[in-house]
C-alpha cells in the first residue's frame, strides 16, 4: 500500500466527530519502562517502553496475540488478579512506581478505570451501577448530582432519566458500554482504559463511543485497545503498534513494540516495515 492510500484509511468518513490533533505542550500520567509480563513460564510481552501523554487518547494496536491487552491490564494492575502472572520492569503513575510495595491496588484501579469488550452493567438498577463505585469509596457529595453528571457525560443521560430505576440490563449493547463507561467515570478517575470497546457493538453504537471517547479527552487520559485501524485512526492522538516474536527454538510467542508515534506518522508514514504490512493489511 502506498502512502497516499494509507492516509485514505485516516480520511474515510465515519462518525461525525474528527480525530483531534496533537498540539500544545504534552506531559505524561503514564510512563511505561521495560516492562514484562509472564504467567507462569510464559512471558506474555517483554521490553515494553511507553509515556502515556495527557488528556489525548492512546491506541494500541497489532495482530491477535501480541499483548496489547495484557499491557494495557498492566497499566492499572488487573493482571494481579491473574494466577501465576508475574510483572516486571517500571510504570509511572505521575511519577509514582505503581507496583512498589506500599501501593494500594485498589486506589490504582480507581484512578486509572477500566471498560471492558463486553458491556459488564450489575445486575442492579442504572442508578445503583453508576453509584456503586462512589458508595463503595464512601462518597460524601450529593449522588443523585453524581450520577447524572456521570451519565450525561457518557451520552446517556436523556436516554434512560426517566427510568434509573430500571436493570441496567434492560439496555441495548451500546447503552449498556456506556453506561459501564459511566460507572467508570463516576469514581474520578484521571486514566480510562478500554479494552476493545466497540467489538460487540453495531456501526451507530461504536460511532457514538467514539464521539464520546473523542469528548472525554478533555477531561481524561484514554488508552484503547483496538483491532478496528480505521478506529485507531479516526480517534487517537498517538498509536503503538505491536507484533509478536517467536523463539526458534522453543517456538514460543512473546508480543513486542515495534513502533510508537503519532496516529498520522503510524497510519501515513510510518517507520518500520512491519508497521506498514499490518495497517496495509497485508499481514495480521
Amino acid at each position: 500500500m502506498t502512502a497516499g492510500s494509507m492516509t485514505d484509511l485516516i480520511q474515510q468518513p465515519t462518525t461525525a466527530a474528527s480525530r483531534p490533533a496533537e498540539e500544545g505542550p504534552v506531559d505524561h500520567v503514564l510512563e511505561v519502562t521495560g516492562l514484562a509480563v509472564h504467567y507462569g513460564k510464559f512471558t506474555a510481552v517483554r521490553d515494553i517502553t511507553l509515556d502515556l501523554p495527557r488528556n489525548r487518547i492512546t491506541a494500541l494496536i497489532g495482530p491477535s496475540g501480541c499483548g496489547k491487552s495484557t499491557v494495557l491490564r498492566a497499566m492499572n494492575r488487573m493482571n494481579d488478579l491473574v494466577p501465576n502472572a508475574r510483572v516486571e520492569g517500571q510504570i509511572l503513575f505521575n511519577g509514582e512506581d505503581i507496583y512498589a510495595p506500599d501501593v494500594d491496588a485498589g486506589e490504582v484501579r480507581r484512578r486509572v478505570g477500566m471498560v471492558f469488550q463486553k458491556p459488564n452493567p450489575f445486575p442492579k438498577s442504572i442508578y445503583d451501577n453508576v453509584a456503586y463505585g462512589p458508595r463503595l469509596n464512601d462518597y460524601k457529595g450529593d449522588m443523585d448530582e453524581l450520577v447524572e453528571r456521570s451519565l450525561r457525560e457518557a451520552f446517556l443521560w436523556d436516554e434512560v432519566k426517566s427510568k434509573l430505576d430500571q436493570s441496567g440490563l434492560a439496555l441495548s449493547g451500546g447503552q449498556q458500554q456506556r453506561l459501564c463507561i459511566a460507572r467508570a467515570i463516576a469514581v474520578d478517575p484521571e486514566v480510562v482504559l478500554m479494552d476493545e470497546p466497540c467489538s460487540a457493538l453495531d456501526p451507530i453504537a461504536t460511532a457514538r463511543i467514539e464521539d464520546l471517547m473523542i469528548e472525554m479527552a478533555d477531561r481524561f487520559t484514554i488508552v484503547i485497545v483496538t483491532h478496528n485501524m480505521q478506529q485507531a485512526a479516526r480517534v487517537s492522538h498517538r498509536t503503538a503498534f505491536f507484533s509478536i516474536d517467536m523463539d526458534d527454538e522453543t517456538k514460543d510467542r512473546t508480543g513486542g513494540l515495534v513502533e510508537y508515534d503519532t496516529s498520522d506518522v503510524i497510519f501515513s508514514r510510518p517507520n518500520d516495515p512491519r508497521t506498514e504490512a499490518y495497517v496495509s493489511g497485508r499481514f495480521g
